[in-house]
């Protein structure tokens, strides 16, 4: 792989960001949101198969596939009632191998080669024609003691991993973790979706599942409220640092209790409307939020998926298969309820991930610019990429600056990519603020101070403060 790889064609450009990455290159990760297994740390058994560390969890590969006629039985992804059509890992491995041209020029690409070359030595590209031999090498690479789940954590510098949670969970992994003689950090993140969308199919099933794990039988509008605290400070007490709210729409309003529990009720008897979720919802962000201010949680927004959108996909094998589609969002509007109660509090951070780029200058970057505590997450999921990353410091740098954003998050069910996506991060910030330099917009120590910012410093400050 280039060393110079990302970097801009013109030789002064390049030899600037060649510095800054440098300065930035081997600082350690910290991956503070994301989809990771605990269960891999916990019982730390090595990889099956190279198909099971690289194609099943990740639908970033496994949807273009599909998007080229590539069945996802053919792919071996679990069914929703345990189905898995192709049980031969090895021809799931030729089929990704016959198609990895598809990938060329994408983020999946990139981080795909870097895994292949950095992580398991692989020297030529992936084709139909290689892919057993690759498939071997990587096979007898993951039989080594060094590619252990917990090894890689530590190779990959990992300072901290957070994964995703539902408050129901008991958190059985973390324990095991924190029980072991590892000393790797991995924190859960407390993501509340499953209990405050009331239009959700299995809502009333997490309902029960929420009241046995906080021990409150939830029948009304203020026990919900209740057990949801309960296992706030549950979560707090193993670790976690921030929640998690993946929305439609950013809308917040302030409801009446009287009426919360009135919507409440009604979708306990399976009457509540979509009007009723939207505006519960809405009601629960501005919960979510008045519990941050009081427990200092980190408030992550992500907002503007469509969730599974083609439905067959999601009723054979259920959510998170790579059918979210982008829609349009507004934030200046839908946050103001909430930013005004608790945009200037000192104990809240709120950080907003939208997929709606045209967002960022017209709105996202300007109420960043102005509330304390609101900073903007990066590019996220489907832009997260070269181009993706370069609008989105284009969009924002010059009215929010870079110490209101928040440096990069993987967001990955990918561990072995986790790597691959701070790395190209930290090669396009280079390459970003080294045009800067170029042009003398900023000097060559503003720039190395924002790259490692962006690289680490931000994300440490805000993650690692508690």
């Amino acid at each position: 792989m280039n060393p110079d790889r990302f970097f801009d064609a013109a030789e002064n450009v390049r030899t600037i960001a060649r510095a800054l990455y440098v300065g930035v290159r081997d600082l350690p990760l910290i991956s503070p949101h994301g989809h990771v297994d605990p269960q891999l740390f916990a019982e730390n058994q090595p990889f099956p198969d190279p198909a099971e560390l690289f194609i099943i969890p990740d639908h970033y590969i496994f949807r273009m596939l599909y998007s080229q006629g590539v069945s996802l039985e053919s792919l071996g992804i679990p069914q929703k009632d345990g189905t898995v059509g192709e049980t031969d890992r090895r021809k799931v491995w030729r089929r990704f191998a016959e198609n990895y041209y598809l990938f060329a020029g994408t983020p999946s690409g990139i981080w795909l080669n870097h895994e292949l070359c950095e992580l398991f030595d692989i020297q030529e590209k992936l084709n139909g024609d290689n892919a057993d031999d690759i498939f071997d090498q990587i096979q007898a690479k993951l039989a080594k003691p060094e590619y252990l789940p917990r090894a890689l954590f530590d190779r990959f510098n990992l300072e901290v991993l957070t994964t995703t949670d539902n408050p129901w969970d008991a958190l059985s992994y973390h324990r095991q973790i924190k029980d072991s003689d590892w000393d790797g950090e991995i924190v859960p993140c407390f993501r509340p979706d499953g209990v405050t969308d009331i239009s959700r199919a299995d809502w009333q099933a997490n309902i029960e599942k929420l009241s046995e794990a906080s021990g409150i039988w939830i029948t009304n509008y203020r026990q919900l409220i209740r057990a949801l605290e309960d296992r706030r400070a549950f979560f707090k007490s193993m670790g976690t640092v921030s929640t998690d709210h993946g929305v439609q729409e950013a809308l917040t309003l302030r409801l009446t209790e009287e009426e919360a529990d009135r919507i409440f009720q009604k979708a306990l008897k399976g009457n509540a409307s979509a009007a009723d979720a939207r505006r519960f919802t809405a009601h629960m962000l501005m919960e979510m939020a008045r519990m941050s201010c009081d427990d200092g949680l980190i408030m992550h927004l992500h907002v503007g998926a469509l969730r599974n959108h083609n439905e067959q996909i999601f009723k054979k094998f259920g959510p998170d298969k790579g059918a979210d589609i982008p829609i349009v969002s507004e934030f200046t509007v839908n946050l103001k309820p909430l930013l005004n109660a608790y945009g200037s509090e000192r104990n809240f951070h709120l950080i907003v991930f939208t997929l709606d780029e045209s967002t960022y200058s017209r709105e996202l970057a300007p109420l960043a610019g102005h509330y304390p505590a609101l900073r903007l997450g990066p590019a996220w999921w489907f832009h997260d990429s070269i181009q993706g990353m370069i609008r989105f410091r284009e969009r924002t740098l010059e009215t929010a600056g870079v110490y209101n954003l928040i440096g990069f998050i993987d967001d990955t069910r990918a561990f072995p990519s986790i790597p691959a996506r701070h790395d190209l991060a930290r090669r396009i910030d280079s390459n970003y603020l080294a045009g800067l330099v170029a042009k003398h917009i900023i000097n060559m120590a503003e720039a190395q101070k924002m790259n490692y910012a962006l690289a680490y410093g931000l994300s440490r400050e805000m993650y690692r403060k508690q």
